[in-house]
């Protein structure tokens, strides 16, 4: 038997309200989103059992999650693809592994892996790093912050044209593009040595074709000024497989956020119609 489109609306509408019930009041709310047509296993370090589900889990393609994000909290959060973990939560990734454990807890991802960097303080500092490669689109979105507040990422997806030299084969497929730090290991692409500075350490060749592909992330270490942004009291929702342009939400305060005018209008309808629609359906008014 077919579902009434009315039936649909009333489970959607009190999701939401179940969901904004039991978040409550938060202080920093994350939403990490996957919307690559894959399952990823998002890793996120530092975190402890009781923040960040111990530092890593599964998100199939178009599930969402959230957390509350520890205070004074400064880490990293990336994807690893590829995965293949047992029951007990061993087992190995194509990107971005962090040794063989679901759960990254304080371990860091091997490379190449996009990096979304967050500091809370005051101001947060969050940006997006290409230094140690890539392996999907990742896009940081701040909400409900005072400021500057941009949002930071990359959203083009840098293996279809990866130079042949950095390219990370699986299959017969790029799987992920790694730097040229991280192949090469010079101090003018590492930017260490004589080249430890901002003055010295240039971009080059290879950082400049990640600039140009991603102008709203780090390309190499000394990428400041148009790289890192700043943001004061903010929830961030970090999805994968984005465009930097695409709206996206969250919850905070029992209340649906989202991150430009299009969405708030929607934002307004499900925190004041949903009264009328249940009211509707009752009366039969949508059959």
């Amino acid at each position: 038997m077919a579902t009434h489109p009315a039936q649909l609306l009333f489970v959607f509408c009190t999701s939401l309200l179940l969901l904004g019930a039991r978040l409550g009041e938060c202080a920093r709310v994350f939403t990490i989103i996957n919307n690559c047509k894959e399952t990823i296993w998002p890793a996120v370090t530092p975190a402890a059992a009781d923040n960040f589900n111990g530092g890593g889990f599964a998100l199939r393609a178009g599930q969402s999650v959230l957390f509350t994000a520890p205070v004074s909290w400064s880490g990293r959060i990336w994807a690893r693809t590829g995965c293949n973990f047992d029951r007990n939560g061993n087992g190995t990734c194509v990107t971005g592994s962090c040794g063989t454990s679901l759960k990254c807890g304080g371990a860091s991802g091997s490379t190449p892996a996009t990096l979304a960097e967050i500091t809370i303080a005051s101001p947060d500092f969050y940006d997006v790093s290409l230094v140690d490669g890539f392996n999907l689109p990742v896009v940081v979105t701040p909400i409900n912050g005072r400021g500057n507040c941009s949002v930071a990422g990359c959203d083009a997806d840098l293996r279809r044209n990866c130079p042949p030299e950095l390219s990370v084969r699986v299959n017969g497929r790029v799987a992920g593009c790694r730097s040229a730090c991280d192949v090469f290991s010079t101090d003018e692409y590492c930017c260490r040595g004589v080249y430890g500075n901002p003055v010295t350490c240039q971009p080059t060749s290879y950082s400049k074709g990640f600039k140009q592909a991603c102008p709203a992330a780090y390309s190499y270490a000394y990428d400041d000024p148009t790289s890192i942004f700043t943001c004061s009291g903010t929830d961030y929702v970090i999805s994968f497989c984005s465009s930097r342009k695409q709206p996206v939400c969250t919850y905070h305060n029992h209340r649906l956020a989202c991150s430009d005018a299009h969405t708030y209008v929607i934002n307004v309808f499900l925190q004041t119609g949903w009264i009328l629609i249940l009211g509707l359906i009752f009366n039969g008014l949508f059959v």
